[in-house]
């Protein structure tokens, strides 16, 4: 432990890293201040029928991804989904449409392209969503909280406008902080809007289980372990790694290739059990909102049925569904994201092959079935970690700490705090320290 803190101190020593530590902060708490900066024409006083909306089911789930500013008709009530939901859809189209296929391997100057495309979808994508989140407030507040006026032209138009600025100027801080701070800046912003609800959520059921004698501090302790065991296996989850041993042909004096039969020039393809992420979660998320906004468009008793069984996040029938599809994207996801058959031309043209392996087409196929066999494991991994709150409802814990169990929200604050332990470590080795997860020494540069 006093290594630990030794490379901590290290951290600091470093004075680029630093640096990049406090814009990262500093850019992290402006975005938190304005997720309490109410809608101008708004009485914020009269904002608790918009917050008991989103205490529970669905709506939890979107005031948990904008840190809260959802239930506060805060300028970040959108925050940063409507980007998200771009990047997406910028992603699949980029299957199908030769012209993004061709962005995709021009190297900088297309992803430069396909950054300037997402960031426009973005603003359509605001614009459309920001008329539907006023309707809901019309809905949902009470006429006095309105000081403009009920259903005024001039607050919805300014109000679109407002929740579009906002949303533009998240995005600007997340790309602001992965270019000069540290980590990946839209990625932190989702995970401090999330951590922002732990604090809240973990005094409820402080509050349920001791103060309230509901189950005593036994019970507390023990929630508290198998937190730490669901986190511990998502860490597992997105570290777990199967290995293909490579094996590099020596050119000959004629320029072929001949195999290295002593074996020293033995390499490992890394091959995520989760090479996905949390994509398939979102992704499914996504999808999970649609059946609960069509049948409410209906009267009818089978609408309203299935409305209710869509609108229960903790339900069997949400997360069974939710389940499936997270499955099936992982799979989805993965054959988009891990190109098999370029890494066998690769493996092919550097003289490398997979031992036992025919060089080329058999290459990929076996890649390929590899990827498949490891991804099924996974994505019922994934798909368990995700359903896991609901699990953990019906033994009794509180919904809003239940969240915390599992979900989009713990994927999320697990890998973005590896990813961003693993760019600290790199300063640090850089600078011959020890990284955060070894001793804190000093290392010396070596002549």
């Amino acid at each position: 432990m006093k290594k630990f803190f030794e490379s901590l101190a290290n951290v600091w020593k470093i004075e680029e890293l630093k640096n990049r530590i406090l814009i990262t902060l500093g850019l992290l708490l402006v975005y938190r201040f304005g997720a309490h900066v109410t809608l101008p024409g708004i009485d914020a006083t009269q904002l608790n029928s918009l917050a008991g909306q989103t205490k529970n089911g669905i709506g939890s789930i979107l005031d948990m991804f904008t840190g809260g500013a959802f239930s506060k008709a805060s300028v970040f009530a959108l925050g940063i989904m409507p980007y998200i939901s771009a990047s997406i859809v910028v992603q699949l189209m980029g299957i199908a449409i030769p012209y993004l296929q061709k962005l995709q391997k021009d190297g900088e100057s297309g992803r430069k392209k396909i950054n300037q495309i997402t960031r426009w979808l973005t603003i359509l994508i605001t614009l459309v969503q920001g008329p539907g989140y006023i309707y809901n407030l019309y809905r949902t507040l009470p006429n006095s909280a309105f000081m403009l006026g009920f259903d005024s032209f001039s607050f919805l138009f300014s109000s679109v406008l407002i929740l579009t600025t906002g949303t533009i100027f998240a995005m600007w801080l997340g790309e602001k902080i992965t270019d000069k701070g540290i980590g990946n800046g839209i990625s932190l912003l989702i995970m401090v809007g999330i951590l922002a609800r732990l604090p809240q959520a973990f005094i409820q059921e402080f509050t349920s289980t001791i103060t309230n004698n509901n189950g005593g501090p036994m019970l507390l302790v023990i929630e508290i372990i198998v937190w730490l065991l669901v986190i511990i296996a998502c860490v597992l989850l997105v570290m777990a790694v199967r290995k293909i041993p490579v094996q590099y042909a020596r050119r000959t004096t004629t320029g072929d290739f001949e195999q290295d039969m002593m074996g020293g020039n033995r390499q490992w393809i890394p091959l995520k059990l989760n090479a996905s992420g949390v994509m398939p979660i979102i992704f499914a998320q996504a999808i999970m909102f649609i059946p609960a906004a069509l049948a409410g468009l209906s009267k009818s008793d089978a609408s309203q049925s299935i409305a209710g069984a869509f609108s229960n996040m903790f339900g069997f029938w949400y997360n069974f569904v939710f389940a499936t599809l997270i499955v099936v994207f992982t799979f989805f996801y993965t054959a988009i994201t891990v190109p098999t058959n370029k890494m066998a031309d690769d493996l092919k043209r550097s003289g490398g092959f997979i031992p036992g392996i025919r060089p080329g087409l058999e290459t990929s196929d076996f890649l390929d079935k590899i990827m498949s066999l490891i991804t099924f494991p996974g994505s019922l991994f994934l798909a368990l970690i995700a359903v896991f709150p609901a699990i953990v409802v019906s033994f009794g814990v509180q919904q809003s700490w239940a969240m915390f169990f599992g979900g989009t929200s713990l994927i999320i604050m697990v890998g973005v705090a590896i990813d961003t332990i693993q760019q600290i470590n790199s300063y640090l080795l850089n600078k011959h320290y020890d990284g955060l997860m070894k001793s804190g020494k000093n290392r010396k540069a070596v002549a």
